[in-house]
């Protein structure tokens, strides 16, 4: 067994703790658990349906941990909005994170396409 089939296992692996954890997150939230069940429990059950191919790339721990940080940040900004409507102040910071984990979800995208429209080269690969 070479070293990437050991690598891509534990990339598929990955995706699946990867859905579980935002599916457990998602249930301790009251409404920032959109950001982690849409973006990342629906949006990686998508990806793993139909582009269960991009594990084999050694791009896609990048792509999954752009991904994810874009969807963290913007966890992180609808839970700061919701302490300042608490606290009944406002902060122009969130707009930056908001940019921010748009971003990043931007990024994870384009490296996701990348290696989605790749899929002929990687089944002449493994031919």
């Amino acid at each position: 067994m070479s070293i990437l089939a050991i690598n891509t296992r534990n990339n598929e692996k990955q995706l699946r703790k990867t859905i579980w954890a935002y599916l457990i997150l998602s249930a301790a939230m009251t409404w920032m658990f959109l950001y982690p069940l849409l973006g990342g429990v629906l949006f990686y059950f998508i990806v793993r349906k139909l582009f269960s191919h991009i594990t084999y790339f050694v791009g896609c721990r990048v792509f999954l941990n752009t991904h994810n940080s874009g969807i963290a940040t913007l966890t992180l900004a609808s839970l700061l909005k919701g302490v300042f409507e608490i606290a009944g102040t406002n902060s122009t910071h969130l707009v930056f994170y908001n940019v921010a984990g748009w971003a990043f979800i931007a990024v994870g995208l384009i490296i996701m396409i990348i290696m989605a429209t790749h899929q002929k080269d990687l089944s002449n690969d493994f031919a």
